[in-house]
């Protein structure tokens, strides 16, 4: 079974409490940029994998998609998704994105928010998306920075009073595990370079269309913690398109 923190009662609400689990897109520090990558939604069929509360779901159909599957290891991640969502065009599945599988030319839309750093093998899961894409289809997804899972820890070096005086880098081009704390459990994320990132995405069959590495936005900058986002990026966002 691949690891699925979320159904752990205790992780499961430390995380609703969280800015961006309660206040949706619009807390999220990256969704100013991210919002601009997305394609136009109108009648495409859409795949979020990876889907959370299904806040990128309910925006695609919000913005015209005729159909969109929502994808999620997580029970009580999809119990709140189809909770907020009154839309019988969107359909959530309960699976591993990783063991999940559909046709040729299902997908108009591919989108996928923070996830892919959780799984082992980026290759395997482009591949597949490349398959269920349409020609010209669109892939559109977010990850971690490479900066910020090189060391593995993901945790700022402080003085003795916790002020933050740096953040550490270290094993960069050695890909693979680390073990992260968040929300006071130990998880696993995979580590992998920039140039494994592009350059997979080239090698299954897209182009790069854009790449971000995103400030906070300026309306979340008195957000405790913020200012110091700007000391390095955090996140990664990439749209590619199936040529």
């Amino acid at each position: 079974m691949k690891e699925n923190k979320y159904d752990d009662i205790q992780f499961f609400n430390k995380y609703k409490q969280m800015a961006r689990s309660i206040g949706g897109l619009e807390a999220a520090g990256e969704w100013h940029e991210f919002q601009k990558m997305m394609p136009d939604f109108q009648g495409k069929r859409v795949l979020d994998l990876g889907c959370g509360f299904g806040w990128h779901c309910r925006y695609a159909v919000e913005h015209g998609a005729k159909l969109v599957v929502g994808v999620d290891i997580s029970e009580r991640m999809l119990q709140v998704a189809r909770e907020r969502t009154t839309s019988p065009l969107i359909k959530y599945v309960r699976m591993p994105i990783e063991d999940i599988d559909y046709p040729e030319n299902s997908f108009d839309v591919v989108i996928s928010s923070l996830v892919f750093h959780y799984i082992e093998s980026f290759e395997d899961i482009c591949k597949k998306i490349s398959r269920w894409l349409i020609q010209g289809g669109d892939f559109v997804f977010s990850v971690e920075h490479p900066i910020f899972t090189a060391q593995g820890s993901q945790q700022w070096c402080c003085d003795a009073n916790g002020k933050p005086l740096h953040w550490p880098v270290d094993r960069y081009f050695e890909e693979g595990i680390r073990k992260a704390v968040f929300l006071g459990e130990e998880v696993t994320k995979y580590h992998r370079t920039l140039t494994t990132y592009v350059n997979t995405l080239i090698q299954c069959g897209f182009e790069i269309i854009k790449l971000v590495e995103p400030k906070p936005a300026d309306y979340l900058m008195n957000e405790p913690g913020m200012k110091d986002e700007l000391r390095r990026p955090m996140m990664l966002l990439i749209a590619a398109r199936k040529k």
